[in-house]
């Protein structure tokens, strides 16, 4: 059966051309900052830029000007093309130590990318750490995908839906996204977690935000 396709509107292709270039200078910032260990905040002090703004440009939400890639090229030490470079040697095998795993700070935890280096495959393994009291907020979250929690030390508990779930040490939980969803640290002291997130949504955001609490979605550090 054909399926009718609607006309292409140059307006689009315009549209998807500049995001696909924010996407691109984006990703390129994070592993130009990475590659000379400098967390946001530490290049934020070099360039004179706030970290909001390197945030934006960091997770696809923003294009930079060409005055703010000259400020950025200059604290980097990088030409400007490097923020244009494709890096088509995608790793096929990643071995991390336990200390060079990229750590993202928020309120009362954090967590550690595990698959740093390979391309977006459609999951996300995490290791998160969760203080006491430690939640996701007010409001429950929602989103296409899937979730898998494997609990490796403390005690989280997780409302899906209208039920509730106690996780402790060997336990584990995987569930639809779609359905609203909490988590909270009941433990008097710290949690952690194996999380695999597998949204279904394209990658314009990074993972790692479908798990964080509401208040620190869109401001968390990275180092």
């Amino acid at each position: 059966m054909n399926v009718r396709q609607p006309p292409t509107d140059p307006n689009d292709e315009a549209a998807r051309e500049a995001n696909s270039s924010s996407a691109l200078v984006g990703d390129r910032l994070r592993v130009l900052r990475k590659k000379q260990k400098l967390s946001i905040r530490a290049l934020a002090k070099l360039s004179g830029l706030s970290v909001n703004t390197l945030s934006l440009i960091e997770n696809r939400k923003t294009s930079p000007s060409v005055s703010t890639l000259e400020q950025l090229a200059e604290s980097l030490d990088v030409p400007i093309a490097s923020f244009f470079e494709v890096d088509r040697n995608n790793l096929e095998v990643v071995y991390q130590r336990a200390e060079q795993r990229q750590q993202i700070m928020f309120a009362r935890g954090q967590m550690e990318k595990l698959s740093t280096g390979m391309p977006h495959a459609g999951s996300e393994p995490f290791i998160a750490r969760l203080e006491p009291d430690a939640n996701s907020g007010s409001t429950p979250a929602a989103f296409p995908g899937r979730e898998f929690v494997y609990c490796l030390e403390g005690q989280i508990s997780f409302t899906v839906g209208n039920e509730s779930y106690l996780l402790t040490p060997g336990d584990s939980l995987i569930f639809n996204t779609k359905i609203p969803h909490s988590w909270r640290n009941t433990a008097s002291s710290i949690s952690r977690a194996l999380l695999v997130l597998c949204p279904m949504l394209a990658f314009d955001d990074l993972p790692e935000k479908y798990f964080l609490p509401e208040n620190n979605a869109s401001e968390y550090e990275e180092i």
